[in-house]
């Protein structure tokens, strides 16, 4: 691989994320605020490492004597495409040849967000949802020559007539998370798609002073369905995270606290200790694993 491809610094850690391999455990809690990931590492009976680069906290420690990480992303599917592909560099690629090794490591990469629902029976307190599938409208996994692969294409096919998709935006994709960690951790939380928009303002339909191109996307989407499960909620990173780890060989979940509800117009504030007891469920929930 080339120097600009395999991009290290000059202290042999990889570029954005600033870590060298051992670093980081396979089993990595991801989220997108720097600060949550701090609020999972104070319960971690030990940290062995930690590591700050931009937006990307990392604590790798044991919680009831299992080794994990968590690091934050930042926001939005190109945050998760540096990260992930990073991530996995660190453990499938010999820095030292620039060579992919033979034998992969599968990670489990579990993000733990916030969301917004768009069911009007979701409510906004205790309230998670694991995205069973995920619908891209950022475009990324047609950047891969895998991406088409892995995508479920009657899903991305059933959605893009049913929106009667504008041809001038991102190609829709659908694509489905980990039967292994949907089994082992999201086996009692509501279930449903995860719309991934690529930005918080006009993807989402909000406008302040820039006009949104289709004020109906949200509105529309809330109703398709697909094996029986509606559009749940919306959020910025799920189907990054979905394709890239189908294309990688990685499991992943992303588990939401439901904070907001784009139908009721509900707003949990005080959503901060929600997101607590959702982080010690999972913590709990990740040593079967």
């Amino acid at each position: 691989m080339k120097n600009a491809e395999l991009v290290l610094n000059t202290d042999g850690s990889i570029y954005h994320l600033k870590l060298n391999p051992g670093d980081v455990e396979d089993t990595i809690f991801l989220v997108g605020d720097p600060g949550r990931a701090i609020m999972i590492s104070e319960y971690f009976d030990e940290i062995e490492f930690s590591g700050q680069n931009r937006e990307i906290n990392t604590f790798t420690g044991t919680y009831k004597g299992k080794r994990l990480t968590v690091m934050s992303t930042g926001m939005g599917p190109d945050n998760i495409e540096i990260v992930v592909n990073e991530l996995d560099a660190l453990f499938n690629i010999d820095f030292k040849t620039r060579k992919i090794k033979e034998d992969k490591t599968s990670l489990n990469l579990i993000r733990i967000g916030t969301s917004g629902a768009l069911q009007a029976d979701i409510p906004v307190i205790e309230s998670y949802v694991v995205s069973e599938y995920a619908l891209g409208l950022d475009g990324l996994a047609y950047f891969y020559e895998d991406g088409p692969h892995v995508i479920i294409p009657e899903m991305t096919s059933a959605f893009i007539e049913y929106m009667k998709w504008d041809e001038r935006l991102p190609r829709p994709y659908g694509i489905r998370g980990s039967e292994y960690l949907l089994e082992k951790l999201g086996f009692d939380w509501r279930k449903g798609i995860t719309l991934t928009a690529p930005g918080f303002y006009a993807p989402q339909g909000r406008e302040l002073r820039l006009k949104v191109h289709d004020k109906t996307i949200i509105d529309r989407a809330q109703k398709f369905e697909f094996n029986g499960f509606p559009i749940t909620n919306f959020e910025m990173e799920t189907s990054a995270l979905y394709s890239l780890s189908a294309m990688l060989g990685h499991e992943a979940m992303t588990v939401c606290d439901i904070i907001a509800n784009r139908l009721t117009d509900d707003f949990n504030p005080n959503y901060k200790e929600s997101m607590r007891n959702l982080i010690q469920q999972m913590l709990d929930r990740v040593l079967v694993l």
